[in-house]
């Protein structure tokens, strides 16, 4: 199942050592963890929480997401339960099984205006909205990315004008926290209707104080003059440290840089074609017409020397040999030469001088065309020496080859990026690692693909049908003419076997037998005739070529979809520990040897080989309450860690009725009564209402019969609880260990057609029955039902700075995009929002589909016209708003977004889109309703590594021997000027983590997150794009990290 993903380098089947961005079918197995603990939080802020949702993420917790653009249909494995239990990580996520419902009751559907009910949202219990009448708010988030997100432009509007909120004085009330009900939330406020609570909202007026710093005026309309917020100072709390980051200072070239634009006739779409027209060009004029230049080139338009070249405009006539030949009437035709004019003729002079000044602080725009100047030039020689994939390169030489199965290979590689810092230019290095296709003969690539001998039967229809999607494209090179190995592109497969294969040889219309034709022309006796021919070349003029004869060509990356066990084996060869990550990143900056790089001295660029050492500090985490009927009343995480020994729920859920399925075929019904019988007595030591016995006995179902199943249990269930005005609380479902789609396709039967909280066990959990297992399931299914497993001390006594003097609200929100290929699959929108103030730790979400690729998010807003009433206002923010007006019984004062899955290159697009966005929904909410906000995007698919700058001393590690929880570096290595940090907020995990995102229809989305095996922890980096909330270092950087805890 996957996502994301995503945005920057990440890309399908890609990992940077966590395999950042891979992209598969599946899931993988997540190791046995000892003590029953509980892992600072990962990534970004909020936890979803609430009926139906949501989760209290364990260490390396049931999905959390980070990253991936790739999207895995139907899985997510539910064996992720048994994990020591790790803090929040990041605001938009929630795998849809953990979903939460509003926490006032199955009758209160979340909150929504009328105008909700002709609803275009995926809500809990799909067309049948359970209690009220309006439909349920899909509780939960996702992470996502995809790998390549793409922003096309928007849907025709006006141009958002942003408006700066004025500040508002609020008096918070007083309030003490409950001596007996062990921090509970704010009393929920007896239900309303939407209208009333519209009223309510015209009723609550905000005082329109406007102080000197924070005035309302008009904010820009377009992005070439929205200015960023300037980093408000650094940070001081917490412990200061050092640790080392993969970047590498760059020294600015004192170079004269022209650029020139280049024109090549006949046009081509490749850029290895055109690479390979001007490196000719170069080998033969560099010296008699370039002045001795070697010029760096982008593969496309634009051509850069240091220093001007002895000509404004000069044509120049190349002659190119083709690599691949091609068959005409089942002959050889000779190599093809072709010809191309190349015309380069002088643009501009890269400005260096801005790029110094940016990087002072003294300009406030990155100059691009510099940087682009200097990104092309380093990458130059690694282009010629390996394969290039994005911004990364790749080699068989860089690293051993792991076997991924089904005909797939896993090549090492490096990233590198140039980027502008406060420390100057730097150099970001980082190892990763993508699926190739292995170069093995075609025969034995199908067998590979197929799983069984090819030899034994025919090929049926699904087996002609799988060869061909994955053989399309792929370049091979034949192997029955001696060293003459000549390379071909595949366009297909014959329908006919070999054997009944024919062509006319000759004018005179004399056909031969493909079998005969290579028996006599080659003399080469063809075996396995029973199978299909190659078809390469033209699609109009078919050639054919016997799989036999045909081996893979080395070097071929393969974009499309990985399956599960293609990615667990990626992961293997992936992770790192961070010390022989540290390792190979030092190696490979030897290797590459810039300072021998003959682009790099002809353009005076000079690269440090030593590991950038920064400044940090190590955040203190927060204190958490649990409930006073405990021993332990509150707790105080270690290294990002804690357990539940001697704790309660500090909010126990209430499960009055549940059922069992079990799907496993090696699950007997004793064994399923047995483990339900102490699964619910652990709910109940953990402090949830959870009634001893189900409705009904567990029921054994074949996996086939899913749906047909799960409806049925359900309509019996009702039948017994709905006289009694009741409904069903919760389903525990017990799956094979290797369920295939089974987990999708039952939590998409649950989540949208029978809204019904649900949580799957593995085989092999059921029979071991640890009390560390049941103990975390346990805090799964509380927060699924509305409970909470804890919240922070702070947020209780109201400490927290700039969300505990007034009601606040914090949002998450991100895209999901479907796996290049799926043309047709919409992308996914999530958001939630809090629901609980001050405790924020409640979350509301909704999803909803858009355009594909869409990276905007179109529902965020909306306005249509109703037949009856008019013009109609709504979106996810109007909702969520209002749900929170019902659920805290006041109006957010304070609004703070988390938005995710955001590359650089759309910054200013999403900000100006969004922010407009969130602007009208709360203007249709009450006219000088405009509260003020804090637009942070938080970025996970980087490449930014931090170190500990003594692996040795045990006090500035953890166990897997990264980087402290809660470290935040906000100097040196971050933007010249403006809000941004760096800020690992969890310990160092030691599994992948797969991220459920959203159901819709027939379609399971995810990301994957792979933070690996024992691997390298990755910082969230945080970006803040728009803050009237005037927020100092110290305060964004605790909430953030604290939120991470909830």
């Amino acid at each position: 199942m996957v996502r994301k993903k995503r945005t920057g380098p990440g890309s399908p089947g890609e990992s940077s050592g966590e395999a950042s961005g891979a992209s598969g079918q599946g899931s993988s197995q997540r190791a046995e963890r000892a003590p029953q603990q509980h892992g600072g939080g990962r990534g970004l802020a909020p936890q979803q929480h609430g009926r139906g949702g949501g989760q209290h993420q364990g260490r390396g917790g049931h999905y959390q997401g980070h990253g991936s653009a790739s999207h895995y249909p139907g899985s997510g494995p539910p064996e992720y339960q048994q994990r020591d239990y790790q803090g929040r990580g990041h605001p938009g996520g929630g795998p849809p099984e953990y979903q939460h419902r509003d926490y006032q009751g199955r009758g209160h559907p979340g909150g929504g205006p009328p105008e909700y009910q002709p609803r275009d949202y995926q809500g809990r219990g799909g067309p049948r909205p359970r209690g009220g009448g309006v439909p349920q708010p899909y509780y939960g988030g996702h992470r996502g990315g995809s790998a390549g997100r793409n922003v096309p432009p928007g849907p025709s509007r006006t141009v958002p004008e942003l408006h700066q909120a004025p500040y508002v004085q609020y008096q918070a009330p007083v309030v003490s926290p409950s001596a007996s009900g062990a921090g509970s939330s704010s009393q929920p406020v007896s239900e309303v209707s939407s209208g009333q609570v519209q009223q309510q909202f015209q009723k609550l007026a905000i005082v329109d104080q406007s102080s000197t710093s924070q005035s309302s005026q008009l904010a820009p309309a377009s992005s070439k003059s929205v200015r960023f917020p300037l980093r408000p100072g650094k940070g001081t709390h917490g412990d200061r440290c050092v640790v080392k980051a993969n970047h590498f200072f760059a020294e600015l070239p004192d170079k004269d840089l022209h650029q020139y634009d280049v024109s090549i006739t006949p046009e081509i779409t490749s850029r290895g074609v055109n690479r390979a027209v001007m490196a000719e060009l170069v080998r033969l004029y560099r010296h008699s017409q370039l002045d001795g230049r070697l010029p760096a080139y982008d593969g496309r338009k634009s051509l850069y020397t240091a220093g001007p070249l002895p000509f404004p405009s000069k044509t120049f006539e190349i002659t190119l040999h083709d690599e691949e030949e091609s068959l005409v009437g089942g002959q050889v035709a000779p190599r093809r030469e072709r010809q191309f004019r190349v015309v380069i003729k002088f643009a501009a002079r890269a400005d260096l001088h801005h790029l110094a000044m940016f990087l002072a602080g003294r300009q406030p725009d990155a100059p691009q065309e510099a940087l682009q100047v200097l990104d092309i030039v380093l990458r130059e020689l690694p282009t010629a020496r390996y394969s290039p994939v994005g911004r990364s390169f790749y080699s068989p030489n860089l690293g051993r080859r792991q076997k991924l199965g089904d005909g797939l290979e896993s090549w090492r590689g490096f990233y590198q990026s140039i980027r502008p810092t406060q420390m100057g230019l730097s150099l970001n290095i980082d190892m990763s690692s993508t699926a190739f296709i292995e170069p093995l003969p075609v025969i034995d690539f199908v067998a590979q693909l197929l799983s069984r001998d090819i030899s034994v039967r025919p090929l049926s229809d699904s087996d002609r049908v799988k060869i061909k999607k994955a053989l399309r494209g792929v370049k091979v090179e034949v192997t029955h003419r001696g060293n003459m190995r000549r390379k071909y592109r595949i366009s297909g497969l014959t329908s006919q076997a070999t054997r009944e294969l024919s062509f006319p040889v000759d004018d005179r219309g004399t056909v031969k037998t493909v079998v005969q034709y290579f028996l006599e022309t080659y003399g080469f006796n063809i075996q396995h005739t029973t199978l299909p021919c190659l078809q390469v070349g033209n699609q109009q003029r078919p050639n054919y070529l016997p799989m036999e004869v045909c081996k893979i060509v080395e070097g071929q990356r393969y974009s499309k979809r990985l399956n599960e066990k293609q990615i667990t084996a990626l992961l293997k060869v992936t992770c790192q520990r961070p010390q022989e990550r540290e390792k190979d990143i030092l190696q490979t900056v030897h290797h590459n040897a810039y300072y021998e790089d003959p682009y790099a001295q002809e353009f005076g660029i000079k690269i440090d080989e030593r590991l950038a050492s920064v400044e940090a500090r190590v955040l203190p985490p927060p204190r958490l309450k649990y409930h006073d009927s405990g021993r332990e009343k509150d707790v105080l995480p270690r290294i990002g860690q804690w357990n539940m020994m001697n704790k309660k729920m500090v909010n126990g859920g209430r499960v009055s009725h549940w059922a069992c399925i079990n799907f496993s075929r090696n699950v007997q019904d004793s064994a399923a009564r047995g483990f339900c019988h102490e699964l619910a007595i652990m709910c109940q030591i953990s402090g949830m209402d959870f009634a001893p016995e189900p409705v009904l006995p567990p029921l054994t179902a074949r996996p086939e019969h899913v749906e047909r199943a799960l409806k049925a249990r359900y309509q019996d269930a009702m039948n017994i609880i709905r006289p009694q005005g009741r409904e069903l609380d919760l389903l525990i479902v017990i799956l094979p260990d290797n369920n295939g789609s089974l987990y999708g396709d039952l939590k998409r039967i649950c989540e949208t057609d029978l809204g019904l909280v649900s949580q799957c066990c593995l085989t092999k959990h059921v029979f071991k029955m640890s009390k560390q297992y049941l103990a975390n399931v346990a805090l799964k299914i509380n927060v699924k039902v509305g409970g909470r497993n804890t919240v922070l001390v702070d947020a209780l006594t109201r400490r927290i700075p700039l969300v505990s003097d007034r009601p606040t609200i914090i949002f998450g929100a991100d895209v999901t995009h479907p796996h290049p290929g799926e043309d047709s699959s919409p992308s996914i929108a999530a958001v939630v929002a809090s629901q609980d103030w001050p405790e924020v730790t409640k979350y509301a979400g909704l999803v909803s589909a858009q355009a594909h690729r869409q990276e905007l998010i179109q529902d965020l807003f909306k306005v249509w016209q109703d037949p009856q009433r008019g013009t109609v206002t709504g979106g996810m923010i109007k909702e969520l708003l209002i749900s929170f007006k019902r659920a805290t019984g006041q109006k957010p004062q304070r609004i703070i977004f988390y938005r995710d899955g955001v590359s650089e290159g759309q910054f200013y697009q999403v900000l100006l889109y969004e922010l407009d966005a969130i602007r009208k929904a709360c203007a249709s909410l009450e006219p000088n309703y405009q509260p003020p906000v804090t637009f942070v995007v938080v970025q996970k698919r980087h490449h930014t590594r931090l170190f500990a700058n003594n692996h040795n001393d045990q006090r500035t590690v953890d166990r897997s021997g990264n980087i402290l929880p809660g470290t935040v570096v906000d100097s040196k290595i971050c933007h010249p000027t403006e809000f941004d940090f760096y800020l690992c907020s969890h310990a160092g995990i030691q599994v992948g983590i797969l991220f459920a995102v959203c159901i819709l229809s027939n379609v399971l989305i995810a990301d994957l997150t792979l933070n690996s095996f024992q691997g390298t922890s990755r910082p969230a980096h945080y970006h803040v794009l728009w803050d009237e909330n005037k927020f100092t270092a110290d305060e964004l950087q605790t909430l953030t990290n604290n939120l991470c805890y909830t």
